[in-house]
């Protein structure tokens, strides 16, 4: 049975890349190789032809670029688009044999261990990591590397293209507020957030919100995902609250407002408590779009002055 809570334990883990206790230090090396993929060579190497997706997010940016015809396996945690060769790959917990038995020429996934790497480069597999965006640019940019790498860089040029219009469409309709409205993102129920300098943040500054997680993380300890108390964020009062732990925690308006001292907060009273998608809002593939849509959409009502 999938584990949701299991799987929001990887998501945060991803995006923090190791800064948090929580996640668990096996030694593995979360850097890019540096070596990109012989496909993606000027010079002209072979396209793969067998890929193997250890990311969620890079399943969804190779379907998204036109490379799903290429991928034979994607890991456990992959669920978007609807029909992904899912398998019991782990991309948290990699398997080198596991791996191997689906004779990939490519692996991408977001990082892993130094040993693994090794034995997919001695299998004769290259491998392509793709760490957990920053800014929304890393996004831009890691498409359109994987559009290269695996043969498509017209259409992942077009993808970019296109993200890029719809972004500034909807930043477009951002009402411009003499003061900023306050939030809180929850990554889960042990009130884990992000501050403005991750990917998920910039979306919500450019939206022209201002983050009540920012003081608990104000030097980049901790990586950009900081972990509240209960009390910060009573005390801060938040004019809205956006949950991202709605599938993997059970975590709801009415979750919330249950919660010792949250009953109220302005968020709960004035009915601003936001259920994500957990997979769109902890993704910063393609669907970055809808995340911002939904983040603008979800503040438009709050008046400007």
């Amino acid at each position: 049975m999938f584990n949701t809570r299991r799987a929001a334990l990887a998501v945060t883990c991803s995006l923090v890349l190791g800064g948090l206790a929580a996640c668990g230090d096996d030694g593995a090396d979360t850097s890019e190789t540096g070596d990109p993929p012989a496909s993606s060579d000027a010079g002209g190497g072979d396209l793969p032809e067998r890929i193997v997706s250890l990311s969620p997010t890079a399943t969804e940016m190779l379907y998204a670029v036109g490379a799903g015809d290429q991928v034979v396996a994607v890991d456990d945690q992959s669920d978007f688009p609807e029909g992904v060769p899912v398998s019991e790959l782990s991309g948290f917990e990699p398997n080198l044999e596991a791996i191997i038995g689906y004779e990939p020429d490519l692996v991408v996934a977001d990082a892993l261990p130094d040993d693994v790497v090794t034995g997919l480069e001695a299998a004769d597999a290259d491998v392509l990591l793709l760490p957990a965006a920053a800014t929304l640019e890393d996004t831009y940019d890691q498409l359109a590397e994987l559009a290269v790498a695996t043969g498509h860089e017209d259409e992942g040029a077009e993808v970019v293209a296109g993200m890029r219009a719809d972004i500034d469409e909807i930043l477009a309709s951002v009402p411009d507020r003499v003061v900023a409205p306050t939030y809180y993102h929850e990554l889960d129920d042990t009130l884990y957030t992000v501050t403005s300098s991750t990917f998920i943040g910039e979306l919500y500054t450019m939206a022209g919100l201002e983050n009540i997680g920012d003081a608990a993380d104000p030097d980049g300890t901790f990586g950009g995902y900081p972990q509240l108390s209960a009390e910060h964020i009573v005390t801060t009062d938040p004019d809205f609250v956006f949950l991202a732990d709605v599938e993997c925690c059970g975590q709801n308006a009415e979750a919330l407002a249950g919660r010792p001292g949250f009953a109220g907060l302005s968020a709960v009273v004035e009915g601003h408590v936001v259920e994500l998608d957990d997979d769109i809002a902890s993704r910063w593939g393609p669907r970055v779009v809808d995340l911002f849509r939904t983040i603008v959409e979800a503040t438009a009502g709050l008046p400007v002055g």
